[in-house]
């Protein structure tokens, strides 16, 4: 492993009929490993509701039985809210969920009660086949088995609520599966509940200004449906439907299209029956969108069949050319709140380009971070906090170094976190971690927290200050945005470090 795992497991450690191979993935709460099934497993001849168990699977290993009360709480009914989900859809589009163990291991207190998530395991995702061919040749049959899965979730009462390529995921046998149902909501009528985070480019309109209330924000299936057009308009034109070149920028432009401000042009290239449906997805208003029952018969007599079509098999020639596709090994749905962070494997041409107009290639940024920079900056809405910023202040606080340790100022890791801050800052719902972290606190934490409190930061630093807005956050990172209010800019003390991230803000901005 290059980096720490949220839930260490040995290679080798058994859990029910499973024998845990090599790590997959990792995020601040869970972890992901590959897994082959024992000989003397049991439960393999009594099979489920699936049939025979696989002969490998993905191992997801959640800490339920580790941590603080009420976080244990919290955590345990995230779990049983996704367990409930994959349960109860077993839907040929969506991924599949074979069982569910408990981790009884007292000689290991940091496995002992974990909750452990049996799982199909894919061979890649469409955010790695995109990386690998921007409009692929089977984007069609790929968006009509999307579609369908999108259809199989509505009947079933549910939003996925997070619709993107990264969470759609390709099988051996050239499958393609629905996964990450960290954003999903079951429908009360014609309305559901959902966390107020998604991706922005991905997102409706009407939910970039929505009210979030105790139960967090309202969603309708016409959601899935906006983000069904967003993404086939990237698979079959390589481009985003509304203009700009960054997700702040397309989300300005969204709610601009949303209130009647802007037209919707949509690429030249779009095949005309296609043009029709992304146009129906991306309707202003949700009520003006199309119906999934409706926008699947069209998908599918617009990608030439009948009926979803599955996507061709890869022969041992094509696999070996399409390195980034199997590379991510996209094998488990994230847990609502806990994505996971950190692939193992990804491709290093992939990942230096990831974000090329939006954060330099050429500037010395290591490879290995910059989906977590560009990725950080994109969860916030705010055009300043920026991949160049992030990764600008990364260099000035920590030149890099994930192992950075200042116990005279009791920071550490790669963004000089004091841990009882970045408890505050660490996950994703909002919610500060019922514990402050240990260090070694890791990239795959720290670097995405760094972006939530740039973004909290952002929006309290008073307007019209004088400078560069971004010199400014990054000042208030350092000290606050209390200080930096009071002293009317860059406070003095911190003049030096500014200046350094004001250079480096330079070298990294395209």
């Amino acid at each position: 492993m290059t980096e720490p795992y949220a839930v260490p497991v040995p290679r080798g450690y058994r859990v029910g009929g499973w024998e845990v191979r090599e790590p997959l993935a990792t995020g601040a709460f869970g972890s992901v490993y590959a897994a082959r099934r024992t000989g003397d497993d049991e439960a393999a001849s009594r099979g489920g509701a699936d049939g025979p168990l696989p002969r490998t699977a993905a191992l997801k290993f959640l800490p339920t039985g580790t941590g603080t009360p009420r976080q244990l709480t919290h955590l345990r009914e995230l779990v049983e809210r996704e367990v409930e989900l994959l349960r109860r859809l077993r839907q040929p589009r969506l991924i599949r969920m074979y069982e569910t163990l408990v981790v009884d291991d007292p000689g290991r207190p940091a496995l002992d009660g974990a909750t452990v998530l049996v799982l199909e395991r894919a061979e890649g995702s469409l955010s790695a086949l995109l990386a690998a061919e921007p409009r692929p040749a089977a984007g069609p049959a790929l968006l009509a088995q999307v579609c369908e899965g999108l259809a199989q979730l509505h009947r079933a009462g549910w939003v996925h609520g997070d619709l993107k390529p990264a969470n759609v995921l390709l099988m051996a046998d050239g499958s393609a599966r629905l996964a990450d149902f960290n954003m999903a909501a079951e429908l009360e009528g014609t309305h559901g509940y959902t966390p107020a985070f998604s991706t922005p480019d991905y997102t409706p309109p009407e939910l970039l200004w929505a009210e979030i209330g105790e139960r967090g924000r309202r969603i309708r299936p016409s959601a899935d449906v906006w983000a069904f057009g967003v993404l086939a308009h990237l698979l079959l034109t390589g481009s985003f439907p509304l203009p700009g070149g960054t997700p702040s920028a397309r989300r300005d432009a969204a709610v601009a299209y949303a209130r009647g401000t802007e037209e919707l042009r949509l690429a030249a290239e779009l095949p005309d029956a296609w043009r029709e449906i992304v146009r129906d997805c991306l309707a202003r208003t949700h009520a003006d969108r199309i119906g999934t029952g409706a926008l699947l018969r069209r998908v599918t007599a617009a990608a030439g069949t009948g009926r979803a079509p599955r996507l061709p098999r890869l022969s041992p020639s094509g696999r070996r050319r399409r390195t980034t596709i199997l590379a991510v090994t996209a094998a488990a749905v994230a847990l609502l709140g806990y994505g996971l962070d950190h692939w193992h494997g990804a491709d290093d041409k992939a990942s230096a380009a990831y974000g090329s107009s939006e954060l330099r290639t050429d500037r010395g940024v290591p490879v290995r971070y910059r989906r977590l920079i560009v990725d950080a900056a994109h969860g916030c809405p705010r055009p300043d906090v920026s991949p160049a910023l992030i990764a600008a202040m990364l260099k000035a606080e920590s030149g890099f170094d994930p192992d950075l340790a200042d116990p005279g100022s009791h920071e550490y890791g790669i963004a000089r976190w004091t841990p009882s801050v970045l408890r505050w800052w660490m996950r994703d719902d909002g919610v500060p971690a019922s514990a402050t972290p240990t260090p070694p606190l890791t990239p795959a934490v720290s670097i995405p927290a760094m972006g939530r409190y740039l973004c909290f930061i952002d929006a309290h630093v008073a307007a019209g200050l004088p400078g560069d807005r971004r010199v400014l956050d990054a000042a208030a990172y350092r000290t606050s945005y209390k200080k930096v209010n009071a002293a009317g800019g860059v406070p003095a003390a911190y003049r030096g470090y500014c200046d350094r991230v004001a250079r480096y803000l330079a070298e990294y901005t395209p």
